[in-house]
């Protein structure tokens, strides 16, 4: 290791105050509780002598830091711009220029109204300089962000009038924002200031007034409030409670601009009530009331000239169905059904334009775009017109439709990726069926996407069930493994809260690739790849599978000649986090190296505590353990922090940050001291705690990308491929290594 003078000689090591509490007969010992308190100066030296050691641990890797930041930057378009988005008679866009850390908002008027081709701004104008003709300024973040350590834009929204602009903005971490008003027509802020507000806000239809929401003591949103302009918040309106405390709630406004939709939902159950701008009199209505087990969600359409709902629901099976209801209260019984339940593929959302309707829907571990159209003369009893799929023909891809805000557009934004294809834009026009390339995210430095191979692999788990991996690797190292050379290998799981981890293009991950590793993620289960069914095989009782199929996941790469052992590493964040620590204790033979992002280490522990953020609205994805001893045992069968051993783990590097509200910094710093406390062998365990950050990390791109190098370095270190230089694209066969070794309300 490189010298580093003054650096410490040895770990820091907490002391053990244990703590003895007693659940269902079994006695529990926290040894470092007393952590948990960071307004103790005590808690905050130790933190700092942590991150003293890591620094020391790694200063051999600071040029390999440096010059992944530097290819990181070199690979990235820093002056670049989005592709324009039409609404209500502006095209807008953001900006970012090189050498800031964040972006700006534009816009400008729409000139010609039949054409929805979005216009090119010019990508190389400097920051001064107007992009497009007209350009006006809507939010300069890096102004904003002056003199904060931390900054995060929680959103903006446009008045539907289109002159004003309300903003959100944290400068702490905690997700707590404030609200501004510009008045785009002076440039003036108003007087007007929401504080703790979750995220941005709604606007009325006619933008005399706003709708946000607040969170409880738990960080759970609770309360829907209508806040008139001009007026203090101290007087805005409680529109909606929720009062149980397994719920959320939130607030939003239909595309055809006619209905406001609170929603209240469980991980399992969903209310909806609306209010019709046409009728406000009438208030806020429930369109079905909860019953246990019901999810649904509300969708304004007007098919064949009638106005309906479209309801997205799972009373007819797991995979939802999407069914059309009057616009009024209803029940289920009533909902007619317009897509049936198909066991095969995984309905997740629908939105209505004012002639097609958009469904995202999965299957065979696939994301799909389907279009059904809405013909003007409705040829069918049901005034639905053709139905197909916007298809590519790449074997691993990603697509998703955003950012389409106006009811009457005749296209679909369409986004598209795979592991090795950059993040691409298309629109989508339903008038004459064409799909039309509007941007592909530059990679600086002569990259192909031809360079490197994407393969689709399936491991067998304990049970016999196949496991999807996705699986990406320069050409020339898949061609050395399939000739009986195994590559280091970087694996990357979640499985929780039905979130899919699809296949997605990263600029950082090139660094590792180029050096002659490969990257996979492990489609476990408690995920949402495979459908409903592939959540609920994942979680609750049912939580030993998504580790189990890491597990095998990772024995199938060696088994199959991709890697070995030594040279794995595995790498999960938040509930992926308690993924690789659970996985840690059950097979640490299996892995080279772990790093775990602001991870859900102690989940006993938290869930014990129905005071914390989260904990109360995730008994149904985890189980109570306070009230429940079956669940209590299941989770002390599998919590990181509850079965660290006397065994020689791999190294590991866990990552949190001092203000996280979803995973308190508390878990991963108990973890660490206990790991070092408990092991054998090695004990290279280290901690890292951004201090002035929260559960997403530093702000700031040039700072996230230094934090992203950082983790890539230690990964690369494990892999034994830190003196490995990187092969670039276009430039034939690299080195092969053979030295030893390998990112609304859940923790995601």
């Amino acid at each position: 290791m490189v010298e580093n003078e003054g650096a410490p000689a040895q770990p820091p090591v907490a002391p053990a105050r244990p703590v003895t509490t007693v659940h269902h007969g079994h006695e529990r010992t926290d040894e470092y509780d007393w952590l948990r308190d960071k307004d103790d100066p005590e808690v905050i030296a130790y933190l700092e002598a942590e991150n003293a050691w890591t620094e020391a641990r790694t200063a051999h890797l600071a040029d390999l830091r440096a010059a992944i930041f530097d290819e990181i930057r070199a690979r990235t378009q820093e002056t670049d711009l989005s592709v324009p988005t039409r609404n209500r008679g502006y095209w807008y866009y953001s900006r970012s220029f090189e050498g800031r850390e964040y972006g700006a908002s534009c816009r400008v008027p729409v000139v010609d109204a039949p054409d929805w081709t979005p216009p090119q701004p010019a990508a190389d104008c400097s920051p001064d300089e107007p992009a497009l003709p007209g350009e006006e300024l809507l939010l300069d973040l890096n102004a904003l962000a002056e003199g904060h350590d931390f900054f995060s834009l929680g959103g903006s929204s446009i008045s539907p009038t289109t002159t004003l602009l309300a903003y959100a903005t944290d400068t702490v971490g905690d997700e707590r924002y404030t609200v501004r008003f510009k008045d785009l027509t002076t440039g003036d802020l108003l007087e007007d200031e929401l504080t703790g507000v979750l995220g941005g806000v709604t606007w009325s239809r006619d933008s005399t007034s706003c709708y946000y929401t607040t969170v409880d003591d738990t960080w759970r949103p609770d309360k829907v409030w209508r806040h008139v302009l001009g007026t203090p918040q101290a007087d805005d309106e409680l529109v909606f409670h929720e009062t149980d405390a397994r719920y959320w709630t939130g607030i939003g406004r239909s595309r055809s601009d006619r209905f406001l939709m609170v929603v209240s939902g469980s991980k399992t159950t969903t209310e909806c009530r609306f209010l019709d701008f046409d009728a406000p009199d009438a208030g806020f209505q429930v369109f079905a009331e909860r019953v246990d087990g019901v999810e649904y969600g509300i969708e304004h359409a007007r098919i064949a000239g009638r106005d309906v709902f479209l309801v997205l629901h799972n009373v007819t099976g797991p995979d939802f169905e999407i069914g059309v209801a009057a616009v009024e209260p209803t029940t289920s019984d009533r909902w007619e059904p317009l897509v049936p339940h198909d066991p095969a593929v995984r309905l997740q959302a629908v939105d209505a334009f004012a002639g097609h309707l958009v469904v995202h829907q999965r299957s065979e571990g696939l994301t799909q775009l389907r279009i059904i159209e809405l013909p003007a003369e409705p040829t069918s009893a049901t005034g639905l017109g053709d139905d197909y799929l916007v298809s590519f023909d790449d074997e691993l891809y990603t697509i998703e439709s955003g950012g389409n805000p106006a009811f009457d557009q005749p296209t679909v934004r369409v986004g598209y990726t795979t592991l090795a294809v950059p993040s691409s834009v298309y629109d989508y026009d339903v008038r004459d069926r064409s799909l039309h390339l509007l941007r592909r995210t530059p990679v600086l430095g002569g990259y192909e996407p031809s360079d490197y191979v994407e393969q689709r692999l399936w491991a067998e788990a304990e049970d016999g069930e196949r496991v999807p991996i996705s699986l990406v690797a320069r050409r020339e190292v898949a061609e050395a493994v399939a000739s009986g050379s195994p590559a280091p290998l970087h694996l990357y799981g979640y499985g929780s809260y039905e979130a899919s981890m699809d296949p997605y293009f990263s600029i950082a991950r090139l660094s590792v690739l180029d050096r002659g590793a490969v990257f996979a993620i492990a489609h476990v289960r408690g995920g949402g790849e495979m459908g409903r069914r592939w959540y609920d095989q994942g979680k609750m009782e049912h939580k030993q599978n998504t580790f189990s199929d890491f597990i095998a996941c990772g024995r199938h790469l060696v088994a199959t000649g991709w890697t070995t052992p030594e040279r794995m590493v595995a790498e999960g964040g938040s509930a992926g986090g308690l993924l690789v620590g659970a996985v840690l204790n059950q097979a640490p033979e299996l892995w080279g190296g772990v790093v775990a992002n602001v991870p859900f280490v102690d989940a006993l522990t938290s869930m014990l505590d129905s005071t914390l953020p989260l904990t109360v609205g995730e008994y149904e994805e985890w189980g109570n353990p306070e009230a429940d001893a079956a669940a209590y045992e299941r989770m002390a069968g599998y919590a990181p922090y509850d079965n660290v051993a006397a065994v020689d783990y791999p190294p590991v590097l866990a990552e949190t940050s001092l203000n996280d509200t979803r995973v308190l910094y508390v878990e991963p710093a108990k973890w660490v001291a206990r790991l070092r406390a408990r092991a054998v062998g090695r004990r290279d365990v280290l901690l890292r705690t951004e201090m002035a950050a929260g559960h997403g990390g530093v702000s700031g791109r040039y700072q996230a990308w230094k934090d992203r190098a950082f983790s890539l370095a230690w990964i690369l270190d494990r892999m034994g491929l830190a003196e490995v230089e990187p092969t670039r694209s276009g430039a034939g066969s690299g080195t092969q290594a053979t030295p030893p070794e390998a990112s609304a309300g859940a923790r995601s």
